[in-house]
């Protein structure tokens, strides 16, 4: 699995979790907390947003900006396609580490 499909599901899964709490910790999505820079943090955050698995934030272009900026994070939530997103992860997954096991006996 890439590294930025890791990512992508781990960020799912903080909001998913953060679904208990009345307010989102954004340091939780903080660049230094996910091990990767603010740009790649943000472009992540619009590809999830343009998929709609994601909601609450906007992507802005600033004039003299190379990238897009992400505002309103403090506002961002999981949607349902989402939460599917992460179920259908979360079972190809299971059915991976089986095939895993199941060869590893056959071995």
């Amino acid at each position: 699995m890439s590294e930025s499909i890791k990512l992508i599901y781990k960020i799912l899964k903080i909001l998913e979790k953060s679904m208990d709490y009345p307010e989102f910790d954004v340091d939780r999505l903080s660049p230094e907390t996910l091990g990767i820079s603010a740009s790649r943090r943000d472009a992540l955050l619009e590809m999830l947003l343009k998929k709609g698995y994601i909601d609450g934030i906007e992507v802005k272009k600033y004039i003299g900006d190379k990238y897009n900026t992400v505002i309103g994070i403090e506002n961002i939530k999981i949607t349902i396609d989402g939460l599917e997103y992460l179920e259908d992860n979360s079972l190809m997954k299971k059915a991976a580490n089986l095939a895993k096991g199941i060869a590893e006996i056959i071995n």
